[in-house]
């Protein structure tokens, strides 16, 4: 009996302590093509942060998708832009429902659309909820009072990839007409860490 509970503990110490534990939430998209794990910035955008964890709380982001692209190509011929995701085009249903969050700002946040930053998507001020979209590249005319926005607000911006800006540059790189990908590439599931 004691070699059983010895074998125990020592099985709970190793794969205890091998989930890393982190100091902002972590959530995780999973896509066909791959994960991508981003960081949030609750102290920073607790509004936006908030609404969004409520959204993949209540399942929203499963089986949506990624559907929208901006790409541009810099003087190597290097792609920026950016991938745009959510329920919109999934779940038509629910998405009007769905109320607008709060407008947080860069300027109020201190955030900036620098490279894998995750950002709200929206028309007017308050009417973002369910979709979101990745800069590829620095996007800095999304921050607060640059051209990005007709308005001059900006875009909430409020997390950043930790893993995977590699499955979001393949994403964004696919086929595409316009802004719409020719073929969208499902969310599996979006899942908190």
């Amino acid at each position: 009996m004691s070699k059983f509970l010895w074998i125990l503990g020592l099985t709970v110490l190793l794969f205890g302590c091998s989930s890393p534990h982190y100091t902002n939430p972590h959530i995780l998209i999973e896509t066909n093509f791959g994960d991508i794990e981003v960081e949030l910035y609750p102290s920073k955008a607790p509004k936006t942060v908030q609404a969004f964890l409520s959204y993949i709380d209540s399942g929203y982001y499963t089986k949506s998708s990624f559907y929208r692209v901006v790409k541009n190509e810099d003087m190597s011929g290097v792609n920026y832009g950016i991938l745009q995701g959510g329920i919109w085009l999934t779940n038509d249903k629910q998405y009007p429902s769905v109320p607008g969050i709060v407008h947080e700002t860069t300027k109020q946040t201190g955030l900036s659309h620098v490279n894998g930053t995750i950002s709200l998507a929206r028309t007017l001020p308050g009417t973002a909820n369910t979709e979101f979209f990745f800069c590829v590249g620095d996007q800095t005319q999304f921050d607060f009072g640059n051209s990005g926005s007709s308005d001059g607000q900006g875009f909430a911006a409020f997390g950043k990839v930790f893993k995977g800006m590699d499955i979001v540059r393949k994403i964004q790189s696919e086929p595409s007409t316009g802004e719409s990908i020719n073929e969208k590439v499902t969310i599996i599931k979006i899942v908190r860490l």
